[in-house]
């Protein structure tokens, strides 16, 4: 079973739809234990870091996701919960993130649209389990904040959008997803997929 984390800020509907059809059982919880039994764990994210971190530190979960993927419990983040992953953001002030990936989060700056929204070829950086069976393709990005990441080899997918942005991470167990993968047609879904059987694999089922 996989726990879809409810902080109050995640877009917790389509992605547990997304699970339903492929068939995965999930939970959407903010419960310790619960998430505590989970064979693994989503934190979606909509808003904005500070926020988000401070209604994940009010409710205890910053530090019980922490603990969680430090005993290598699969983490998949989404969107704003891929930025979580992080150290820090620059978001409306500094901000101290989970600090699972060694990097920072700051705004996209130049001359073109922010936020970045729509749909963006990705490019997969590295081969790494997660593509596994996969073509590279597009994915529907809305976001005005990016990864840099401080580790090359933690940035495993890419996209071009006036300049290199991080588009997926993968350390050890911690997965991340600058995109919505439920939104993103085929592609998404088998991303999202891989994630639910990798997070199987682990567990022997």
């Amino acid at each position: 079973m996989i726990a879809i984390i409810d902080y109050g800020m995640g877009n917790l509907h389509s992605v547990s739809k997304a699970l339903e059809r492929m068939g995965h059982q999930y939970v959407i919880t903010s419960d310790p234990q619960t998430i505590r039994r989970a064979d693994g764990l989503i934190l979606p994210g909509v808003g904005a870091f500070g926020d988000a971190m401070h209604e994940l530190e009010a409710r205890g979960l910053a530090s019980l996701i922490k603990e969680m993927a430090l005993k290598e419990k699969p983490l998949l983040g989404i969107c704003l919960g891929m930025q979580l992953l992080f150290t820090s953001s620059d978001e409306h002030g500094y901000h101290q993130g989970l600090n699972l990936l060694p990097g920072h989060v700051v705004q996209l700056a130049g001359d073109y649209n922010i936020p970045h929204m729509g749909w963006n070829w990705l490019s997969f950086k590295h081969p790494h389990p997660l593509f596994q069976g996969l073509e590279e393709g597009h994915v529907y990005f809305v976001h005005s904040f990016h990864v840099q990441a401080d580790n090359d080899e933690d940035v495993i997918g890419t996209t071009d959008y006036y300049q290199t942005v991080t588009a997926v991470v993968a350390r050890h167990q911690i997965y991340g997803m600058q995109f919505h993968p439920e939104k993103s047609g085929e592609l998404g879904l088998q991303l999202l997929n891989r994630f639910a059987r990798l997070t199987k694999a682990k567990v022997g089922v």
